[in-house]
């Protein structure tokens, strides 16, 4: 049987602040959105500009990480994979898709400088 191979790289800005809190576990998990703008050319050569928002998800010390030094508008490459999963909200199904990240570069830091995050390293700011 041939392995699939589930793996994204996105590079975009933060639409608002990362929201942290806490498994019953008490594992931390942070939720921010990405705008990710891609542009292209139509049919008739004109130039567009498209904007995909997705939900990413991080965890433990990334997550914490990620909610200290990440807010709204602040560039950042996310790695990770996509993940789908389903839930039942009153009565109906409800399907969720989502970028769980494993590492996540801080661009553009406020000093010009940059740090990445991934579960085990600390940025260095």
């Amino acid at each position: 049987m041939v392995k699939g191979v589930n793996r994204v790289v996105l590079m975009g800005n933060l639409t608002a602040d990362p929201e942290l809190r806490y498994t019953p576990s008490g594992s931390a998990v942070a939720n921010f959105r990405l705008a990710v703008n891609r542009a292209y050319r139509d049919a008739e050569g004109e130039l567009k500009e498209d904007t995909q928002f997705l939900t990413v998800v991080s965890w433990g010390k990334t997550a914490e990480l990620c909610t200290q030094y990440l807010n709204k508008g602040r560039a950042v490459l996310v790695e990770g994979r996509i993940n789908v999963r389903d839930y039942e909200k009153e009565g109906e199904r409800r399907w969720v898709t989502e970028v769980v990240a494993n590492r996540v570069v801080f661009l553009g830091a406020p000093e010009g400088g940059g740090a990445e995050v991934t579960a085990d390293d600390v940025p260095f700011y």
